[in-house]
């Protein structure tokens, strides 16, 4: 349940194709960590500890970069703060190549394993660190493991007293990590206290009988079968909703050391690895996809105006602090 002190309410605003005159884009978007920094190897690996890994996220985002610019793709990069930090021209690069940069966290750690300050402060600091590697306002936020979940919505309330236009960390599905399988599967606005709102984008998943089923990326994606995929994008459009998909850099390496761990968790991180470069070019193939603002900004010119500075310098947005 959301806390007392966070007073909070889905809005009555949906959005789906229905509600416009012209068609959502697609969303794309990519969560920039590294391999070491998921969490299906966090019983192993501690933050401390990941100095000591070869990193390989500067070059693997690279060839993100290198896949998307041959697709005429545009996306969003939800960027670890850690690694804003050490890796700062891997964020001027995505933001020269036209994409849009939000925020990860800083240190990877699932949300309803913090306390709200700490929630806070993890996030100030990645936003500063992205900011300050980038020097353009960063408005979005995505969750470590979509990790917005019924005892961590305070969350929500926090991000839009922060200035945080829009969130894309509720996943409208039954997980033993994550999800809330009773959200809207459309994009919606979460109505929050004293006339404060957060654009809400789930990824996308599909209705079969009573259940959501995953459809947007990532290890979905490679564990899935093709013909699934397939079939649920079409269904997806067809009930007149965008498609908002992302995977990581990591996804894309099938050379990445092989870590020690749960047998789920292995299996969950490198089944088909190296299969999935060849699904993303696929799927990049078979849509127009844009960053997530891109689509708020769609939203947003159709119903009200929500803010004045979409994407632009430090200097001239400013977000509440």
């Amino acid at each position: 349940m959301a806390d007392p002190d966070f007073p909070l309410s889905i809005a009555s605003v949906r959005f789906s194709q229905s509600n416009f005159s012209r068609p959502l884009p697609d969303a794309l978007s990519v969560d920039v960590e590294d391999y070491f920094h998921v969490e299906a190897f966090r019983d192993r690996i501690t933050p401390e500890s990941w100095p000591s890994y070869p990193s390989r996220v500067a070059d693997n985002t690279r060839h993100v970069l290198d896949l998307f610019s041959r697709h005429g793709t545009r996306a969003t990069f939800f960027v670890l703060g850690w690694v804003a930090e050490r890796f700062p021209q891997i964020v001027r690069e995505i933001l020269a190549a036209g994409h849009e940069v939000g925020c990860h966290s800083y240190w990877h750690r699932c949300i309803w394993s913090l306390s709200p300050g700490e929630f806070r402060a993890d996030t100030r600091r990645a936003r500063a660190a992205i900011e300050d590697a980038g020097g353009q306002a960063v408005v979005g936020y995505r969750a470590p493991s979509f990790s917005v979940v019924e005892r961590s919505l305070w969350a929500v309330e926090i991000l839009a007293q922060e200035g945080f236009l829009y969130d894309s960390s509720v996943f409208p599905i039954h997980h033993d990590v994550y999800g809330m399988p009773h959200a809207p599967q459309s994009p919606f606005e979460w109505k929050c206290g004293e006339g404060r709102r957060l654009y809400e984008f789930p990824p996308t998943t599909v209705r079969l009988g009573p259940w959501n089923l995953p459809a947007a990326g990532g290890g979905y994606l490679r564990i899935l079968p093709e013909w699934y995929t397939q079939w649920a994008f079409r269904k997806a459009r067809r009930e007149g909703r965008g498609l908002v998909l992302y995977f990581h850099p990591w996804e894309i390496d099938p050379h990445q050391p092989r870590l020690k761990g749960r047998a789920r968790s292995t299996f969950r991180h490198y089944f088909h690895i190296s299969r999935m470069e060849g699904r993303i070019t696929k799927v990049l193939a078979s849509s127009h996809f844009a960053p997530l603002l891109e689509c708020l900004e769609t939203m947003a010119g159709e119903t009200r105006p929500i803010s004045s500075g979409f994407a632009a310098p430090l200097a001239a947005a400013s977000p509440v602090r």
